[in-house]
């Protein structure tokens, strides 16, 4: 299935993004509301026939998801703290596409705070982004190797894992989990990818995790 998040807080859950996997099977999960990430198929598409509770994304991402069949449009405006299901998410700004603009997500309840950032190249205003946030949640298409491509001034792409660890301990970000995995994780030897991975971040002073499929955390 494409990667979601499910937020869960005083019996609410809030899903954040919705990919093509998840078209007609998502009901299962009965989320309260929905909140995207961007317009890209794979964190969106499985609203293209509608969706059965509120939908929350920035207005670039609707103007890409003008013709999916969503009614309950709701708007959430960047660096702004909006408040669903008594869960507060804050929209920072990410490069990673042209075509379909990104943001991550600032995720707040109770003395919970995480950020959730899936697909990325670097976030705009990093530091107020990752200010006292508890967990990393990134992007997982590489581990080293750079998968970034330049369209003109713009940088499209993904950070590799080892930066974004980077940016936890440059930003005091103890813990991080990685989720949305290209297929240098998906296809790799579990045992040596893992063992390379708490050795960047053991570097880092960071505590990192690759998610799997039904993970749960509870802050």
């Amino acid at each position: 299935m494409h990667t979601s998040l499910m937020v869960s807080y005083r019996g609410a859950d809030v899903m954040i993004d919705c990919g093509l996997d998840w078209l007609g099977k998502f009901q299962r999960v009965h989320p309260r509301a929905i909140v995207l990430t961007h317009a890209h198929p794979d964190h969106a598409w499985g609203l293209k026939n509608g969706a059965p509770c509120p939908v929350h994304a920035p207005q670039k991402t609707w103007r890409t998801l003008r013709d999916c069949a969503v009614e309950d449009r709701h708007l959430i405006k960047e660096r702004t703290p909006t408040k669903i299901c008594g869960i507060t998410f804050e929209a920072f700004p990410v490069e990673h596409s042209i075509l379909a603009p990104a943001v991550g997500y600032r995720v707040s309840a109770g003395r919970a705070r995480i950020f959730y950032a899936p697909d990325l190249v670097y976030i705009h205003d990093r530091g107020p982004a990752l200010k006292d946030i508890q967990i990393y949640i990134g992007d997982g298409a590489t581990l080293t190797r750079s998968f970034i491509r330049r369209r003109g001034k713009t940088l499209i792409g993904h950070a590799p894992i080892r930066t974004q660890l980077t940016w936890c301990e440059k930003e005091g970000v103890p813990r991080a989990i990685i989720t949305h995995c290209g297929s240098e994780i998906v296809n790799g030897d579990e045992r040596r990818l893992s063992a390379k991975l708490r050795a960047m971040a053991d570097e880092r002073g960071v505590e990192a995790r690759i998610a799997y499929d039904g993970m749960e955390l509870t802050l």
